[in-house]
């Protein structure tokens, strides 16, 4: 049996909660759901990387792919990807952003993906994003 591997980047906080932002074990990674946080800096609390869908969703997918490559992964390891809205007028705006990041990260192929309105994120974020990853 393969151990379970907790994996946080020195770029993101210490989760509020008893979770890891990703798990890895064996061949698996999944990423925990992920929000527009800049990097983390000592004695400063969580800032998001700006009032708009783009800057956060940007940052959100840096993020994301952090946890990836520590994990050993990346994009084109990724299986699914789930996608959160706070708001149903954000869809297209949100495609449009996905597609230019995917295209310029070169995937091989495109993850299925699933992207839902949630209202339950904190005051001032507009998105989270998790991925299941299978490496190798």
């Amino acid at each position: 049996m393969t151990d379970k591997i907790a994996i946080t980047p020195k770029t993101h906080t210490t989760p509020p909660a008893r979770f890891s932002h990703g798990v890895r074990k064996g061949n698996i990674l999944q990423v925990a759901g992920q929000v527009g946080f800049l990097p983390a800096e000592e004695g400063r609390p969580p800032t998001p990387a700006g009032p708009t869908l783009r800057e956060q969703t940007l940052q959100t997918l840096a993020n994301v792919k952090a946890i990836l490559e520590e994990g050993g992964s990346g994009w084109d390891d990724a299986m699914m990807i789930r996608v959160y809205l706070t708001d149903t007028g954000h869809f297209a705006e949100m495609n449009e952003i996905y597609n230019q990041y995917f295209d310029e990260q070169g995937l091989t192929a495109p993850p299925a993906a699933r992207t839902t309105v949630y209202v339950g994120l904190p005051a001032g974020l507009l998105v989270e994003i998790d991925v299941l990853a299978v490496l190798g």
